[in-house]
């Protein structure tokens, strides 16, 4: 690839809109973003018709499970898949990884796992467990874009729930820090006092174990200490529409709260899961029609930030797809690859438009990660991470095309519209047409908050 280069098409996604435009990219960075006509005099254009031009998506919610879990995904198959998918950066959660990124050492071990392995850009969380506050100033001090934490039981014994009282200890710490702590929000008090009594093959048992009150209780704790300590808090995976009037009111209060939500709780209700299908299992769960619906209003109206997939695989196994089991099975869902394409079905559906979808993908994340200044949007100065895709293709999820380690996923045989051709990370083209084509010499760069 020659170090400068024109991409141009008649719908590129711009801070200011999307319009005809060609994106000037000169070595890892745009530098203009210029009418239709205006490529340089004799410079490399490459012409994408009507094709999509589009930041590309940033994914903030993603458990690559390396180091230690390397059986259920890990650095090489999650960032091919992300890249595939016009993903072009990631944050990794700090579990399930062991050990889990709760120290500045273990967070060295992570970085030492993916060092020349990763085809995207990657960042990563730190995690707030009981007792590790002493450790939040050093993993901040080692790069570290924010913090995660669980108020239930994560599923792994090594990133434990915390309580109130361990976030009145961290909180402090990350106000002066002025990094963001993303809470898994439903209350263990809650979930303790649930009792599942209907079938276990049965979805409508999980989602009576899992309620919307949980996620209420919850968030209602978050805000509280939101506004006593002046910290960020970003709510992961909301589940529960019901949790909207509260956060809409802190938010017109002035409380530093973000939201996110997922492509499977606008893709899928609960009404249409079937018996056995534990491929849809996921905490919090998916829910019902009026819930998922109210969730895309939310998106519209600006109270939901951000799209996240919150990719969580695991091996087959673990998903007791002999049993059927909803209550035995691993509680995830594997779709990094497909978020764009899933949030793009979801969204034309309901009169959405692109700008609307790098919004949700692509700008939101970038804020919440603190990565804005540098991606998330096409303008000068930014980093020329681009996808390019065909916002008008029709076709059908088949799983053993997934780049992901392991192919079980709700999404097997969905029918979506929106193909992703070409995936470009800091002006190199890493995918194209489901192919990757950097694999010899993967040049994905670790984030911390100095390099970025």
């Amino acid at each position: 690839m020659s170090s400068e280069m024109v991409l141009r098409s008649t719908r590129v996604v711009t801070p200011e809109g999307t319009r005809p435009a060609c994106v000037r990219v000169i070595g890892e960075t745009i530098a203009a973003v210029g009418s239709y006509d205006d490529a340089p005099r004799g410079a490399d254009v490459r012409d994408a018709g009507d094709l999509v031009l589009m930041p590309g998506v940033i994914d903030p919610h993603v458990h690559v499970n390396e180091p230690g879990r390397t059986e259920w995904e890990g650095f090489e198959t999650a960032t091919a898949a992300a890249a595939v998918g016009g993903v072009t950066t990631i944050v990794d959660m700090p579990l399930n990884s062991i050990p889990a990124t709760t120290s500045a050492a273990a967070l060295h071990a992570k970085r030492e796992a993916a060092r020349g392995r990763v085809a995207i850009d990657v960042g990563f969380w730190g995690g707030v467990v009981p007792g590790n506050a002493s450790e939040l100033d050093a993993l901040c001090d080692a790069g570290v874009l924010g913090f995660k934490c669980f108020l239930a039981p994560s599923g792994v014994d090594e990133f434990a729930a915390v309580a109130e009282a361990d976030l009145r200890v961290a909180l402090p710490v990350l106000a002066r820090r002025r990094m963001p702590l993303l809470a898994h929000a439903e209350s263990a008090d809650v979930l303790a006092r649930v009792h599942a009594d209907g079938p276990p093959d049965r979805y409508s048992t999980w989602l009576a174990s899992r309620p919307p009150e949980a996620e209420l209780e919850a968030i209602a704790m978050l805000l509280r200490l939101a506004r006593e300590f002046g910290a960020r808090i970003h709510i992961v995976h909301l589940s529960a529409a019901a949790a909207l009037p509260m956060l809409r009111a802190a938010r017109r209060d002035g409380l530093p709260v973000t939201v996110e939500t997922c492509p499977h709780y606008l893709t899928f209700a609960a009404e249409d899961v079937p018996a056995r299908a534990t491929s849809f299992k996921c905490a919090p769960p998916i829910r019902d029609r009026a819930n998922r619906e109210a969730l895309w209003h939310a998106l519209a109206a600006g109270d939901i930030d951000l799209i996240a997939t919150d990719h969580s695989p695991c091996p087959p196994s673990m998903k007791c797809a002999g049993s059927g089991d909803f209550l035995r099975a691993w509680g995830g869902i594997a779709s990094l690859q497909l978020a764009l394409a899933v949030t793009w079905t979801g969204a034309r559906a309901r009169g959405h438009s692109a700008d609307d979808v790098s919004r949700w993908l692509s700008r939101g994340p970038s804020r919440l990660a603190g990565l804005s200044h540098r991606k998330g949007s096409l303008a000068s100065g930014m980093d020329a991470d681009i996808v390019l895709w065909d916002p008008d293709e029709p076709w059908v999820v088949d799983a053993a095309t997934l780049r992901h380690r392991h192919k079980v996923t709700p999404y097997a045989g969905a029918r979506l519209v929106g193909r992703v051709r070409e995936t470009w990370v800091r002006g190199q083209l890493v995918s194209r047409d489901g192919g990757l084509t950097a694999t010899e010499d993967p040049r994905g760069a670790l984030l911390t908050t100095a390099s970025s």
